[in-house]
């Protein structure tokens, strides 16, 4: 697969696997994350149900106040460069650096939703039936200049992917791993993403933020305490408490 260079403008480059884990002024630390990338992918359709990060189409129902990068492609594109955007209605070029999220936003936007802090980021693939090829993501922390979390960075040969869920939305694959609560991410820390994807050959391809739900209590979790309050004979006295204070 061939090479990648960002622009001096972007301040970023990508370094070859044997040199030092570094992107012109970001670094790896030993809190580095290692991403993974699952086909096992969220419900819906992403632009009505996951805001968008990085899309090569308009987003109808992003929400307020929630930028991202709309770089406005139409596919056949030998290799494309792409940063987030934390502003509302940005449309950045090829390897632009876009404004960083607050993190304390994008921690806010997922507790709000009843989610956990840490979330997912879905990849909706468009191919002619031709793979293409995921070159490298990446979540960076712009305030400290570290990356914290990375897939296929420093891997020069990507993944190759092909779109089990052909057209424009629908949800193809997850990297999963971002956590927006880690000891090196300040609330007050601008966070953004990055991704490099090569091969294009049909529509753009697009990257939405999927939060993890928090789990619901599990049926029967608490089983076998009652049936041992039961055995116990203690029910009765549970009903008197119950209803002395109801």
């Amino acid at each position: 697969m061939r090479k990648f260079l960002l622009s001096t403008a972007a301040l970023l480059a990508l370094a070859a696997p044997a040199a030092a884990q570094t992107i012109g002024q970001f670094s790896t630390t030993s809190s580095t994350s290692s991403l993974s990338l699952e086909s096992v992918v969220p419900g819906g359709n992403q632009p009505l149900n996951h805001p968008c990060l990085i899309c090569g189409t308009n987003q109808p129902q992003q929400p307020a106040l929630f930028g991202y990068n709309n770089f406005d492609a139409t596919g056949n594109v030998d290799t494309y460069v792409m940063f987030s955007t934390a502003t509302v209605g940005g449309s950045l070029g090829q390897d632009v650096l876009g404004t960083g999220y607050d993190a304390s936003f994008l921690r806010d936007f997922l507790l709000a939703g009843n989610s956990l802090p840490t979330f997912s980021v879905g990849i909706d693939v468009n191919d002619t039936n031709k793979a293409q090829t995921l070159e490298a993501f990446a979540f960076l922390n712009l305030t400290q200049k570290t990356i914290l979390a990375e897939f296929s960075l420093f891997d020069p040969t990507g993944v190759e992917v092909l779109a089990p869920n052909n057209g424009t939305g629908f949800p193809d694959y997850l990297l999963t791993g971002f956590d927006i609560d880690r000891n090196d991410i300040g609330l007050g820390d601008q966070v953004i993403f990055f991704a490099v994807w090569s091969g294009a050959n049909d529509g753009a391809e697009s990257f939405f933020l999927v939060a993890n739900a928090v789990p619901g209590p599990t049926i029967g979790a608490g089983l076998p305490g009652l049936l041992a309050l039961l055995g116990a004979g203690g029910l009765l006295g549970w009903r008197k408490r119950w209803f002395k204070f109801a």
